[in-house]
């Protein structure tokens, strides 16, 4: 059996990489050093799980208030330019793939690894580390924001194409 600690690390995994893959945006800002939140004077290894959690559900969300709407813009553009089914698939690849979106999906692969990489720590201690602890929620915090950052590259990278 898993520990529970591990199994939710995964299933944060998932939804990172889902979210890399499918929500392809945002405009490269390195992420800058935000202060992380501090860190509780106890903690318990349930905290860890909770923090994972929380990320992967605000991942989800993200992804899910700005799926729809960008492929909804992509139609409009195959629409726009008389596309046909491989046209699109050709012309739409450079508002998904690019410098910049490389960029974000390497970032996000580093934030992932150390978000992985603490939380397992965190539930695996004999003793949790509190300090850990606000360390893994800042990290969060980061890949959130690159994440949104990533989605607003790319919106914008299609709403100058339509304006044309």
């Amino acid at each position: 059996m898993r520990p529970t600690g591990v199994v939710r690390v995964t299933k944060l995994g998932l939804v990172l990489a889902a979210a890399a893959i499918c929500t392809v945006s945002g405009r490269f800002a390195p992420a800058v050093a935000q202060e992380a939140p501090a860190a509780p004077a106890t903690c318990d290894k349930a905290e860890f799980e909770s923090a994972v959690d929380q990320a992967a559900e605000s991942l989800r969300d993200l992804n899910n208030k700005n799926r729809p709407a960008f492929q909804a813009k992509l139609r409009q553009l195959k629409e726009k330019r008389a596309w046909n089914d491989n046209q699109f698939l050709k012309e739409a690849e450079p508002f998904v793939k690019d410098e910049k979106i490389t960029v974000y999906d390497s970032k996000t692969s580093e934030l992932l690894a150390s978000i992985a990489s603490m939380g397992q720590e965190g539930a695996n201690a004999p003793e949790p580390n509190c300090t850990v602890l606000g360390e893994l929620r800042g990290l969060m915090q980061v890949l959130i924001g690159t994440q949104t950052d990533k989605w607003s590259y790319m919106f914008e990278k299609l709403d100058t194409e339509l304006a044309k």
